[in-house]
């Protein structure tokens, strides 16, 4: 993969929009990403969320969200339909058996093909996510129910975020089935989404190398223990007809040195959380903005974190002595009241070739706006704009910061 130039961009999934569609708001939105001087728009997964609103229980891995259309009833002729099927062929039968709708993915397809050509044309790419495991009631494992293994379900140890870790409740893969068939349904996971996106995230990339498998009848994710996964095998399948893939590899969590090998070897720039970079128990850990590194992009929160205000409203004495001591060493003042925008400044003054902030830090938002709190069920995924909320002054304000950051494209 090639290098990719310094620069910066905003995450938002497209549910946050004003009107959560793909119209008039979302244009508008890559507009003001221009206007600000950001290179990037990074959204979580397109699929039908699950009940709880998660993307990332879509109920496909390839089948975009009627919920997400501007017009959902807007005409499709017999030719698109055919003209889709022929494109799509590997996954499109088994979302018709599922129930789903061909003309639903076509005008999704029209509607989200003129987003990209406004976003190219403004200078904005745009940036993907993949989830690493698929719903244990989607159409995938319906469709494939032999890639998938018939005991334990998907989650992660305890960690930072969750005490007892995360009990996800996928399904978890084959992978012998997968390899013998040369990681066909990856390979056609990453077609599609290269079909859409510019770059992509792939979330939690560490699966591949080891994953966390907890029986099924678990209620906790404490009990699970770690498989081995595949290792580059099935990105140098995808690669062997896809061509280079641009690919950002999340590998935030217990991170092993094979995961970091794997990632390296792949060329892939891995994640770092500036908020995450000041445990006073951790001096040489790799998200403390001095031992940054180039191979990485840097994010100023995620959607699974708090956000930058709500971080520093319920930070640690010691936690705001770090912070303190970052800013200082860079010229960076802490006002009042500004801290995010602080946290922001440190972020892209870090090495890493690309900086990204979610729009509930450009705006100062406290933990009310956070996208996701892991382990709860109810809370999450349920934040949006207000309409005007994000101002020609927050772009200015921006597009200045990015700049002196030596991050304009």
């Amino acid at each position: 993969m090639p290098p990719f130039p310094r620069a910066s961009g905003v995450q938002l999934h497209l549910t946050a929009l004003p009107d959560g569609r793909l119209g008039p708001s979302a244009h508008a939105f890559v507009d003001w990403l221009a206007d600000a001087g950001q290179t990037y728009w990074q959204v979580l997964p397109l699929g039908p969320p699950d009940e709880h609103r998660s993307p990332y229980k879509a109920a496909s891995a390839f089948a975009a969200w009627d919920g997400l259309l501007a017009e959902p009833d807007a005409p499709v002729t017999q030719d698109e339909v055919a003209s889709f099927r022929e494109r799509h062929a590997f996954w499109i039968g088994g979302w018709e058996a599922f129930g789903g709708s061909v003309e639903d993915q076509v005008r999704f397809d029209r509607e989200w093909a003129a987003l990209r050509e406004h976003a190219a044309e403004r200078g904005v790419q745009l940036v993907g996510d993949v989830p690493i495991y698929v719903s244990p009631e989607g159409a995938d494992l319906a469709t494939w129910p032999e890639l998938f293994l018939e005991d334990g379900q998907a989650g992660v140890p305890p960690d930072a975020l969750a005490a007892d870790g995360q009990l996800w409740g996928n399904p978890l893969y084959d992978w012998p089935a997968m390899q013998r068939r040369r990681y066909r349904w990856w390979t056609e996971r990453l077609r599609r989404t290269f079909d859409l996106f510019d770059v992509t995230r792939i979330d939690h990339f560490r699966a591949f190398v080891a994953y966390w498998a907890v029986p099924s009848d678990a209620t906790t994710a404490i009990d699970g223990r770690w498989r081995r996964g595949p290792g580059r095998a099935v990105f140098d399948a995808a690669a062997g007809e896809l061509g280079e893939l641009s690919v950002v590899a999340e590998d935030l969590g217990v991170i092993t040195e094979p995961v970091t090998r794997l990632r390296k070897g792949l060329g892939f720039p891995g994640m770092l959380v500036t908020l995450f970079g000041f445990d006073p128990d951790d001096p040489d850990g790799p998200h403390r903005p001095e031992n940054h590194a180039e191979d990485r992009w840097v994010y100023v929160s995620t959607h699974d974190t708090d956000t930058a205000a709500g971080w520093f409203a319920s930070a640690s004495a010691e936690q705001r002595a770090g912070l303190a001591a970052a800013l200082e060493a860079r010229g960076i003042p802490l006002v009042a009241g500004q801290e995010h925008w602080a946290l922001t400044e440190l972020t892209f003054a870090s090495p890493c070739p690309v900086a990204m902030l979610a729009a509930q830090d450009v705006l100062g938002l406290g933990s009310e706006a956070r996208m996701n709190v892991p382990g709860t069920k109810g809370r999450s995924w349920r934040w949006k704009l207000e309409p005007g909320q994000l101002t020609a002054e927050h772009a200015a304000r921006l597009r200045a910061a990015t700049e002196a950051a030596g991050r304009l494209g």
